[in-house]
Formats: structure tokens, sequence, C-alpha cells
């Protein structure tokens, strides 16, 4: 089922429309109350400057100062309760801002501002903690390409419209008032469909102080090391994007020598971008969480932030260009494409982080993680202001800024990815098994959600556990021979993945039991091990007979028992041919067609090496 689907379902299309709805109207209200002050209200350039700076400040402020609270309430209360009060909230704050619109009442707008700050610093905790409740984990990455997306072009046509329509002669105002009260509206009655979204911690005791609540939230979300990097990363996005952001109107008018409709085109570019990446995640992901793609976002946000620089720098020779003779001129093509993959691989970038945070993080904890990553992102936010108004200072010019940023993210990803080698792992693993094969999984879901799991398969390449951790969502723990652990470059990965190397017990007793004690703990922890049980690789693309480790490994820790097989893969990269028939027939398959076939769960106690030898057999068919 494509990710569209989704849009036509009551539990996820109500609430897709209710966030996209406000942020559209955050969007345009903030622009509309810079345009009125900026050029209706006949104020000197120091007080405008005043204001449009201080703006910023007062939306970002509620998200110290609330993001916390507002983790509680997701876990306390129903979920879709509390997203009808914020929204009855967005219209009173609008019917507050229409009264200052028409007034020119700038005092009480930059209170409605602040009062937006604390309408989005409330829902955000809603926004990714109710995903995972209303979603199947399968359809957990297309969800947040289609949040991303959806965010993305609202907050873009928020921005245009609020923009336009306060700029309107004589009415402009009025527009604008009309415009942002008939958006609150509508997402108040599009948030009346949501489904029941039940608490996920009812029994929490409400902090009511914010200073201590925030730092409990953020001491709750550094508890789990991967997730906590994977909240940075996401709140380094904001960074990149609120340094990139800021700059582009300098950018479009320095640089580039456009006008206002030059600086649309740009804000377009990225937003489109930013929306197409997300919505490919799921394609190139297969529909899981894939944080291998996260390393490739990092590297796009770099390479192309660096080629923006090269594009153009300096001043711009014309001053005063529209879209249409921007366009034209030599070069600018290659900007456009700049921005757009910017926006692309920041969607590579961001996607899998939020839905790996949604997915690692424990539900009845995820609301409050949300909070914490919020008040990351302000701090960030308010980071990046500094670090772009600093380099300003130091005499650089956008190009410049946008360069340094981009380094900088090398930094960064370096940092991160050190933490959590995780995230290399699975960027090796994904370009790896979707360079060499073409995979097809069939009844992956089968594989319980939770608790402690043995998985069985036939054993064909080298290449087996990277396919089969590459198509399956759960992490696993691989028992492999512990020659082939050794592998360089898959020594890493394996690694990484904590598989766990076996020899035989001629070869070396004790690692023998070293892995047998390992894969104890393992399912003790309640984790998904995979085992090999022919002992070795195919010499003959066939299935050899199942050795009786499977069964030692059950009578220590009866847990349940996954059959699986896997086709095609027979004469394929890294698969072991030693007959010299078998090595005349090179070159071996590249791109090969391989399918991945997962069988229902088995107690226990009903399964014997030969019971599971049997069921492989039957699932591989006749291909091997």
């Amino acid at each position: 089922m494509s990710q569209f689907a989704l849009l036509g379902k009551r539990r996820f299309a109500p609430f897709f429309w209710t966030q996209a709805l406000g942020a559209f109207n955050d969007n345009a209200f903030r622009n509309a109350l810079v345009m009125l002050v900026a050029f209706q209200m006949g104020l000197d350039d120091h007080t405008v400057s005043l204001y449009t700076n201080l703006a910023p400040a007062l939306f970002i402020i509620p998200f110290f100062l609330f993001s916390a609270t507002a983790g509680q309430l997701a876990e306390k209360y129903e979920k879709s309760r509390i997203i009808r009060y914020v929204k009855l909230f967005e219209i009173g704050a609008m019917a507050l801002a229409a009264y200052g619109f028409y007034t020119h009442h700038t005092a009480l707008l930059l209170i409605v501002l602040f009062m937006m700050g604390m309408h989005s610093a409330t829902f955000g905790p809603i926004k990714y903690a109710i995903l995972p409740q209303a979603l199947k984990p399968d359809e957990l990455v297309g969800g947040n390409g289609l949040v991303e997306m959806g965010t993305q072009m609202a907050m873009l046509v928020g921005m245009i419209a609020g923009n336009s329509l306060m700029l309107v002669a004589g009415v402009g105002p009025l527009l604008a008032s009309g415009a942002t009260i008939a958006v609150a509206i509508a997402g108040y009655l599009a948030c009346r469909r949501i489904p029941p979204a039940p608490a996920t911690a009812p029994e929490l005791k409400f902090n009511w102080n914010p200073f201590s609540e925030t730092a409990r939230v953020l001491a709750i979300t550094r508890a789990d090391r991967a997730v906590f990097n994977a909240v940075l990363g996401i709140s380094w996005f904001w960074f990149f994007g609120t340094v990139l952001i800021a700059q582009l109107p300098i950018y479009t008018r320095e640089t580039l020598g456009g006008d206002g409709s030059v600086n649309t085109l740009v804000l377009t570019l990225f937003s489109i971008g930013t929306g197409v990446g997300a919505l490919l995640c799921e394609r190139m992901s297969g529909r899981r969480v894939e944080i291998g793609l996260v390393p490739l976002g990092a590297f796009g946000l770099t390479a192309f932030g660096v080629d923006l620089y090269f594009a153009r720098h300096g001043v711009a020779a014309v001053r005063g260009l529209d879209w249409l003779a921007f366009l034209h001129g030599a070069g600018s093509w290659r900007i456009v494409l700049d921005l757009t993959m910017i926006g692309v691989f920041a969607g590579f970038y961001v996607v899998p982080l939020f839905a790996y945070v949604q997915a690692r993080a424990p539900r009845e904890k995820l609301s409050r993680i949300i909070a914490g990553t919020n008040i990351l992102n302000a701090l960030l936010i308010v980071s990046a202001a500094g670090f772009g108004l600093g380099l300003g200072a130091l005499g650089m010019d956008a190009p410049q800024i946008f360069l340094a940023a981009a380094l900088l993210n090398v930094l960064v990803a370096w940092y991160i990815f050190t933490l959590v080698p995780e995230f290399v792992m699975r960027f090796i693993t994904w370009v790896l098994v979707n360079t060499l094969y073409r995979v097809r999984a069939d009844g992956a879901e089968r594989i319980p959600a939770e608790g402690p799991v043995l998985l069985v398969c036939n054993h064909v390449s080298f290449m087996d556990p990277l396919l089969l951790m590459a198509n399956l969502r759960r992490p696993v723990r691989f028992v492999m021979y512990y020659k082939i652990f050794s592998i360089p470059l898959l020594s890493f990965v394996f690694r990484t993945a904590k598989a766990i190397p076996i020899a035989g017990h001629k070869e070396d007793p004790a690692v023998l039991q070293q892995a047998y004690d390992a894969i104890d703990t393992a399912l003790a922890a309640g984790e998904v091990v995979c085992i090999f049980p022919e002992g070795g690789l195919s010499t003959d693309g066939g299935i050899a007979p199942f050795r009786p480790g499977v069964e030692k490994v059950l009578a220590r820790r009866p847990v349940p028992v996954v059959p699986m097989a896997l086709r095609g893969l027979w004469g394929s990269v890294w698969s072991r041919r030693d007959s010299m028939l078998h090595r005349a027939r090179l070159p071996r398959r590249f791109r090969a067609r391989v399918e991945l076939v997962v069988d229902a769960p088995r107690a226990p106690e009903q399964v014997t090496a030969a019971t599971l030898e049997a069921r492989v057999r039957e699932l591989r068919g006749d291909l091997a």
C-alpha cells in the first residue's frame, strides 16, 4: 500500500490536516505581522528592526517554558481531547490577532505571537507521539514522510499567503485576519475527527514547575544514548535549516540580485525538495525505519551546501531581477539544483530520525522525549541565529555562511556517528544490499514486535546476515561462523550489530560455549537472535542438515521460533561455489532478485532441528 493511501484513512487523515493547517497559520500570522510592521505602519528603521528581531524570540520562548508541561499532558491524558483544546486556543488567538491587525496594536500582536508559540509548543509532543499509536510499524516512515511534506508545504504556503494578503492595498489586515481565523476553524473541525489516542502514562504524577520538569524531561531524553543522539541529529537539522533560511533574503538580494519573487522561489525550492525527500524515504527504506539514510542525508547536505557556495558568491552585478529573469541568468539552474537537493537530502536526514525516535523510545515516555527534542530544537534555533549574526559581524556574506554551515555539518555528523556507530552500520548495510540485490520480503510482519524470538534461516552467502538485517524491522543478533565475523569491512557491521561469533566444538570449544552463553543472555533480555542451523555456507545451493545446536538453545531458554528462507541467492555475488565447474561460470549474478520468506512463529516445544529443516525447505521451494 502506498503511503498516500493513509490520506484516506480516518486514523491518519484528520490528524494530517490538523497539523498542516496549524503550520500554515503559524507562518501566515508571523509573516503578516512582519509585513504590517515593516511596510504599513510608517515606523522608522530602528523600530522596525526592533520588532522584527523581537518577533522570533517571542515565538521561541514558549518552547523553553511549556514543552515539558506539554509532554506531561500528552502522556497523562487522551491526546485527541488535548488537540481539540489546543485548536480552540488557536481560534481565540487568531481572533485577538484580527483586532490587533485592524487597530495596528503592535503590543497585542506580539502577545498573540507568544500565544502561537504556546500553541506550537503544546501541539509538538502530541504531533509525533500520536503517530506510533495511529500507524502500523510498516506505516511509520511513510506517515512521518507525509507529515514532514505537509508541514513544509503548509509553512511555505502560509508564508506566501501572509505576505501577499497583508500587502493588498486597503484591505490587507482584513484579508489576513479572515484567512487565519478561517484556517483555525478548519483545523478545529478537522481535529474533531481524530480517533481517540489513549493516555500512555495515565498514572503520571503531574509536575507544574516548568523548570524542574524541564530538567527531568531532558534527563529522560538522555537516558537512551541512541535515542538521544537521534534527538541531537534532529536538533542539528533545525540549526542547519535555520541558518540557511535566515540567510536566504540577504542571499537573494545581494548575491542573486533578485527581488521578492526570487526569495519566494528559493524558499519554494527548499520546501519542495524537503517534501520530496521526505516522501522518498518510504520507498528507499522499504517501509522500514532505516537510519542508514541519515548518513546519506548528512553527506548530501554538505555536498550541495558546498556547491551552493561555489555556484555563485560575491555581490551581484545586476539588482532587482524577478524570478523569470533570474532563471534565464547564467548558472542559475545550478543554484536551483543545489537548493532543491539540499531540501531532498534534508528529508532523507530528518524523517528516519523522527521515525527512529518513535520506534525506539518507550511508548509511555515518548511524548516527554519529543518535548525534550523541542527544547533542544529551540536551543539550536537560537544558536543558529547567533551563529549567522556572529559570522555576519565578522564580515562573512551569505554564501560564506552557507559554506561554514555545510563544513560544520561534517564535524557534527562525525560526532554523532562516532557515538552511535549503528547509523554508519545501517548505511553500509543499506548501500551494499541495495547495490548488490533486489530483495522482496514476504511475511516480515509475522515476527513478534516485542519479546524474545529465535529466527532460523538457510545459509547461502556471506551477505545473508546483511540481507536479513536490511529487511527485518527489529534489531537482530546474528550467530555466525567466527571467520565470517572477521571479514574486513563487514566485521565493523557485524560488531556494531552485536553479532555473536561461533566456532565448531573441534575448532574452539571456548568460543562455542561463549556463543551459547551470549545467545541465552540476549534472549533473556527480550532480543531477537538469528541462527543458521546448517553450521556453514551452502556449497551447492541446497540446504544441509540442520545441526542440533538450535535444540540446545531452546532447551536452555524456550522462546518462540520463526522459520525463514532465502531464495535466489545461489550464484549471486558473495555466494560460495567451491567446485571448478562453478568457478568457470563467472561472472556471478549482479543485482540478483532475492526473496525472503518468513513463516509464522512456532512454540518452542513444537520444534526440533529436523522439523525446522523441513519447514525451511518448504518455504524455500525449488529455488536456492
